[in-house]
């Protein structure tokens, strides 16, 4: 497995977990509160941050683990980074329409915030699974 399949994985688990987390705790607040109410905006703060650093550390923690494989990257691994890229941007462009129509009906600050958030991570989720799967089917 090469390094940058490493780092897709890395991006699926650590996004998939954080964001799980995330929303399990602020969408149990949501039954019969006024979401107006609902402090999203630390919490939502917290997971990005935790994110960006669990993949750091993760990435090193790997790097240190093969060190004869990290920073290798070869045209191959350019291709999938490049079509995983172009799916993530795809789903990112479809997902944030909820969002955007959310700001345009004047929705409450909790559920655009969320609903970005969401597509960020959708986005995330769509490319790290599709360059796992050209890794593993296509090339």
């Amino acid at each position: 497995m090469s390094s940058e399949e490493k780092r897709a994985w890395i991006y699926l688990v650590v996004g998939a977990g954080v964001a799980a987390v995330y929303f399990a705790a602020i969408l149990s607040k949501v039954p019969g509160a006024d979401v107006a109410q609902i402090a999203y905006v630390r919490p939502m703060l917290i997971a990005i941050g935790a994110a960006i650093g669990l993949a750091i550390v993760a990435g090193i923690a790997v790097a240190i683990a093969s060190p004869k494989e990290a920073g290798r990257v070869d045209e191959r691994d350019r291709q999938i980074h490049r079509l995983g890229e172009y799916v993530g941007f795809y789903v990112m462009s479809v997902a944030a329409i909820v969002p955007l129509v959310l700001a345009m009906t004047e929705a409450a600050h909790f559920w655009i915030a969320n609903t970005l958030y969401l597509a960020f991570v959708l986005a995330a989720l769509a490319s790290s699974t599709a360059k796992i799967v050209l890794y593993r089917r296509a090339w």
